[in-house]
C-alpha cells in the first residue's frame, strides 16, 4: 500500500515536472514574432473565445458548423461559444445559415473578412514556430520531431495537424 502511494505521488511529481516544461515550452514559442498573433487580436477586437472560434471554423473539415459542434469541439460551454459567434456575426466575420436539411439548424460560417483574419491569425502562429524550429541544433531537431511524431499518433492529436497542414499549405 505504502509503496503503491509513494509510486502515485513520484508520477504526479513526474507530470508536474513534465507540465512545467512544456507550459515553458509553450511560452517561449508564444513569445518573439509569435506574438505577432497577440498583436494581430489586439487590432481586430476580437475576446480569446470569438478568436477560438474564428480559427476552429477556418480549420473544421466542414463549411458551417452549428454553435453546438463548435462548443464540444473548442471545450467551451456552450453560452460561451454562443457568444463568440454572436460578437463575430457582429463584426461581419461570420455569418448565420439555415441548415439545408433542416431548417430548424442554424450554422456558422466565415465570411469573406473571417477567412482573411483567420489566415492571418494562422499566419502568424506558424511564422513564430518556424522562427523558433530554425534556431533548433541538428540533434534537438531531431529529438523533438520524434516526440511529436509520438504524439501524432494520438487519433485526437492527428486530426487536429490534419487540419492545421491542410489550412498552413494554402
Amino acid at each position: 500500500m505504502e509503496a503503491a502511494t509513494r509510486t502515485k505521488k513520484d508520477s504526479s511529481r513526474g507530470t508536474r515536472e513534465l507540465s512545467l516544461k512544456l507550459g515553458a515550452f509553450f511560452l517561449h514559442c508564444m513569445s518573439g514574432r509569435s506574438s505577432e498573433v497577440l498583436r494581430v487580436l489586439d487590432e481586430s477586437g476580437l475576446t480569446f473565445s470569438q478568436m477560438k472560434v474564428l480559427v476552429e471554423l477556418e480549420t473544421a473539415d466542414e463549411d458551417a458548423r452549428t454553435v453546438t459542434a463548435l462548443s464540444d469541439e473548442l471545450g467551451i460551454s456552450p453560452a460561451s461559444a454562443s457568444r463568440g459567434a454572436d460578437g463575430l456575426v457582429r463584426k461581419k466575420l461570420a455569418t448565420r445559415v439555415e441548415d439545408p436539411d433542416d431548417r430548424r439548424i442554424r450554422r456558422l460560417t466565415l465570411t469573406a473578412r473571417g477567412r482573411e483574419l483567420a489566415d492571418r491569425i494562422i499566419s502568424a502562429r506558424l511564422a513564430g514556430l518556424e522562427d523558433f524550429t530554425a534556431t533548433l541544433e541538428g540533434d534537438e531537431r531531431r529529438k523533438l520531431e520524434a516526440a511529436l511524431d509520438a504524439v501524432l499518433k494520438r487519433p485526437e492529436v492527428a486530426e487536429i495537424y490534419r487540419s492545421y497542414e491542410r489550412k498552413a499549405r494554402r
